[in-house]
């Protein structure tokens, strides 16, 4: 999720610049199970930049919340300078809850496709590193063979000639991000759309799928 480092930690600064003040200590949470009322699920999916991913998933229809953290990865309670660094083997990924009722899981798996470049390996747009690889993150049996089904009809009728290297992986503890990367899209719109653009992820999406991402 950088433009390169040196740019990417410049907009972080200037964020966390503004918002410490006010938020004192970053809000920090240890990996724990989301609260679902009756007919809610919680899916996991990392898609690069998780500021991008939450704001792609904000839209669909059905979708309850969205949280930014970080998931696949060894180190406890990990922070983002060190999930950054490439170090922990955690994923910038989202946590989405959503009324079954509404979306099914399948669509949200659909949706997810066509949100990312699935071809790249650890890397998505101008973002590099397994940090920033693509994965669902199933939390159940049934979440598992629809996401499997589901890529296995997509390598079959995708419409691109790359493989697709996008990992299914059982999911382990979520540790959510500092609240001031939380809603970022929306706190922050003007840097967020300044990001978006320069690391070209509409961009390539839209070449990949024929449309543009979210």
């Amino acid at each position: 999720m950088r433009i390169n480092k040196t740019r990417r930690f410049a907009v972080l600064g200037l964020l966390v610049g503004m918002l410490v003040p006010a938020l004192g200590v970053s809000a920090r949470a240890n990996a724990a199970e989301v609260a679902l009322a009756e007919g809610q699920q919680s899916a996991i999916f990392a898609g690069g930049c998780f500021w991008c991913v939450e704001s792609d998933f904000d839209k669909v229809p059905g979708v309850l919340k969205t949280i930014s953290g970080y998931t696949g990865g060894q180190k406890l309670n990990p922070t983002y300078e060190e999930v950054s660094a490439g170090y922990t083997g955690h994923a910038e990924a989202v946590q989405v809850v959503f009324d079954s009722k509404k979306v099914s899981y399948q669509q949200l798996v659909e949706f997810f496709w066509r949100s990312i470049d699935p071809t790249t390996l650890n890397s998505q747009f101008c973002d590099h590193g397994n940090q920033y690889r693509t994965a669902i993150f199933y939390n159940s049996p049934e979440q598992k063979q629809i996401a499997e089904q589901s890529k296995a009809a997509l390598e079959k009728n995708k419409p691109f000639k790359e493989r697709i290297v996008t990992e299914i992986t059982q999911a382990g503890p979520f540790y959510p991000a500092e609240e001031y990367h939380q809603d970022f899209h929306v706190k922050s719109s003007i840097r967020y759309d300044f990001y978006r653009y320069r690391c070209g992820r509409d961009q390539r999406v839209k070449e990949l799928w024929g449309k543009k991402a979210g």
